[in-house]
């Protein structure tokens, strides 16, 4: 398992999503066991979208969370999260803006 980095960025996504602690933790132990988890995302920068149920939700009601892994080397990054009900993807515009400088 990996230690895994998680952003101000993502930090403050997830509360303005109401994710509890306990949603966190979940977040943080998939991807220190599965850094890769996800699916790479077209023209981000090998940004990675995964899929996370919320508890009693499933996946298409859960939270999108956005990691980004370089390899073993270096830690994964969080780097926001945001409800299936806000978007299910960055607009073309988002995407030209990923990864942030």
């Amino acid at each position: 398992m990996q230690s895994v980095i998680e952003t101000n960025a993502y930090l403050a996504a997830a509360k303005d999503v109401g994710m509890s602690a306990e949603e966190q933790q979940m977040v943080v132990d998939l991807i220190a066991a599965n850094p890769e988890a996800g699916e790479i995302m077209p023209g981000c920068g090998g940004a990675r979208k995964l899929r996370v149920a919320r508890p009693g939700g499933g996946k298409s009601g859960g939270y999108r969370v956005i990691t980004y892994y370089a390899g073993i080397d270096v830690p994964p990054f969080l780097l926001t999260v945001f409800g299936k009900n806000e978007k299910a993807n960055f607009t073309k515009g988002e995407r030209m803006r990923w990864p942030p400088k």
